[in-house]
């Protein structure tokens, strides 16, 4: 079972076309697509039942944790996938996830069968999920495109686009539908920061009015799902009101 662990420092930033296409043409002479190219990401993000770890974290407090389960591209059952839990302070983040199968990652997360290998991050991971109960709450995909510096500097970037989800089918392995989270003409560049930002990037950003953004798709999206149910109802309201005020003859 293969680990991984980053440590880095990530900022968002929410661009316009406009602003998108002069990021990119700035960039050429310092930054490449690196050797996945474009692919689509695909999550399965796992919360409590009344959703406390979204809740906390859109509170913005210092500290703040999630789990989730990534694919690149849609998998099998015998593809490997990444099961990751990720801890930010502030803006400095801690994601240590590690490689199973689809069908391993299905049996731990749903039936309780743990993989039978000592793994610290596994551990971790146990702690959590019982510590909490966790369980599936949103499917989310979107279409990155990932570069990195020509020099082989640490810094890199990502680009989010056709950002979706779902709260039905949430099995990787259904495919990467959903919901549309952005207008089409929206991108949500992301930084990864290993120490300080290099400058010549901090000078495209201000001649672009690049700013960052606070911005979380699980978040943005568990926010609309509360603007839907208070439209709902209030529109249930005011039908029960109106009903109510009938006389039958």
């Amino acid at each position: 079972m293969a680990e991984t662990v980053f440590n880095r420092y990530e900022i968002k930033y929410l661009l316009s076309e406009q602003q998108y296409h002069f990021l990119m043409e700035k960039i050429d002479s310092y930054m490449e697509v690196d050797d996945y190219g474009l692919s689509t990401i695909c999550n399965i993000y796992y919360d409590t039942d009344n959703s406390y770890l979204i809740r906390k974290s859109i509170e913005k407090p210092e500290y703040k944790e999630k789990l989730r389960l990534r694919s690149y591209g849609i998998p099998a059952m015998d593809s490997i996938v990444y099961l990751e839990i990720k801890k930010k302070y502030e803006k400095n983040v801690n994601k240590r996830r590690i490689a199973l199968t689809l069908s391993q990652a299905y049996d731990y997360l749903e039936k309780g069968i743990r993989p039978s290998v000592d793994s610290q991050i596994l551990n971790e991971i146990d702690y959590m999920i019982h510590r909490l109960s966790l369980k599936k709450k949103l499917y989310l995909a979107y279409d990155r495109i990932a570069y990195r510096m020509k020099n082989g500097d640490g810094f890199r970037m990502t680009v989010d686009h056709n950002i979706r989800s779902r709260k039905d089918n949430m099995g990787l392995e259904y495919g990467d539908y959903g919901d549309m989270l952005l207008k089409d003409d929206q991108y949500l560049l992301e930084t990864k920061i290993p120490g300080v930002t290099p400058l010549w990037f901090a000078r495209i950003l201000s001649e672009g009015g690049i700013i960052p953004a606070s911005f979380s798709k699980y978040g943005m999206i568990y926010r609309q799902s509360l603007n839907k149910n208070a439209l709902l109802e209030a529109s249930n309201n005011m039908i029960q009101t109106e009903n109510r005020g009938i006389v039958l003859c």
